[in-house]
């Protein structure tokens, strides 16, 4: 069975490492330790790894075997509960190797981020067959005061959010901090989309996904595990739950082909996308039509515009969970079994 770590509670450890970009710039950095102050108000204490506030001309916090190493030792400590990952960034999968899986199952705890940490919470649902959270990074509580975003995300870590209802506005572009403890701007009003023009939809199934810039290049690796996955959930149905950090139509297309060639989306009751960060397409290919060129005729349902991924705030996906999402009316509900 799928293991599914403790809730986290007050008096654990909270582990902060950096999987795959460090965080030089001073701005950031304050507001990183500001969240590791809120942790602590809040009953958590927090080990920080060695290269959280480290980074080479490439922006890797630090070479691929020291990531492993620093991953794997919060991973064997018995006193931490939750690892949040600082940032995303491009090259995680140089630690993949150092990575130690088999100690990952032996000592189940919550590994949180999401973007480029796809390529390490993908192997830890679909090959260690453990629960992983696709969500916020450890920097967004660090805003101040926290917005409900991030008090649900929490929630969720600690068992107390089961459900997650769509927010009102979300961030249509990234903005420079000024403080460092701006909580998320509210420029564009939120709303779901369901890819056929339902009047209502709602998915139920397994959870499993995350960033598609990263899954493209996972696919056919040791570490993707999606057949196995997919075959022993098939009885609980997938949710795909995707999104694009910066792809054009054809690059979507291509590798969401790709994806429904090598069967992964047999099982599939559902998709859910959430709201790409960089989108270009040459013939004035909108998103969505993108997508249904490829999905549509799994005659499944498909949403969009899902408060999911890089343009915040985003909703804390538990990988590998069952879970029900709900679309109506432009808002939507993610909901634990």
């Amino acid at each position: 069975n799928m293991i599914f770590p403790k809730y986290i509670k007050k008096g654990d450890a909270i582990g902060v490492t950096a999987t795959s970009s460090g965080i030089v710039n001073e701005l950031k950095q304050k507001r990183i330790k500001n969240a590791i102050k809120n942790f602590e108000n809040r009953g958590y204490n927090v080990k920080v790894t060695d290269n959280v506030y480290t980074s080479d001309w490439r922006g890797c916090s630090s070479t691929g075997k020291e990531r492993g190493e620093q991953f794997n030792e919060l991973v064997k400590n018995k006193d931490v509960s939750c690892i949040f990952s600082v940032a995303g960034g491009d090259y995680l999968m140089e630690m993949l190797e150092y990575v130690d899986f088999e100690s990952i199952k032996n000592n189940p705890k919550w590994f949180q981020g999401f973007s480029d940490n796809t390529t390490l919470i993908y192997p830890i649902v679909t090959k260690c067959d453990m629960a992983a959270v696709y969500g916020c990074h450890i920097s967004d509580f660090g805003m101040k005061p926290w917005q409900k975003p991030v008090e649900n995300a929490l929630g969720v870590l600690e068992g107390t959010v089961k459900k997650q209802e769509s927010f009102d506005f979300y961030e249509s572009d990234r903005h420079e901090y000024v403080t460092g403890f701006e909580g998320y701007c509210n420029d564009e009003k939120v709303n779901w989309v369901n890819g056929r023009g339902e009047e209502k939809i709602e998915i139920s199934g397994r959870l499993v996904g995350g960033c598609l810039d990263v899954l493209a290049f996972l696919i056919g690796t040791k570490y993707d595990g999606t057949e196995q996955f997919i075959e022993k959930y098939k009885d609980d149905g997938i949710v795909w739950v995707l999104e694009s950090f910066n792809m054009e139509d054809v690059v979507l297309i291509t590798h969401l082909w790709q994806m429904k060639e090598k069967g992964y989306f047999k099982n599939a009751t559902g998709f859910v996308f959430g709201r790409p960060l960089m989108y270009n397409t040459w013939i004035e290919q909108p998103y969505k039509d993108a997508v249904m060129s490829v999905l549509g005729d799994l005659n499944v349902p498909i949403i969009f515009d899902s408060d999911i991924g890089h343009k915040g705030p985003q909703f804390s996906v538990i990988m590998g969970a069952k879970a029900k999402v709900t679309s109506k009316n432009g808002k939507g509900v993610l909901e634990y079994a």
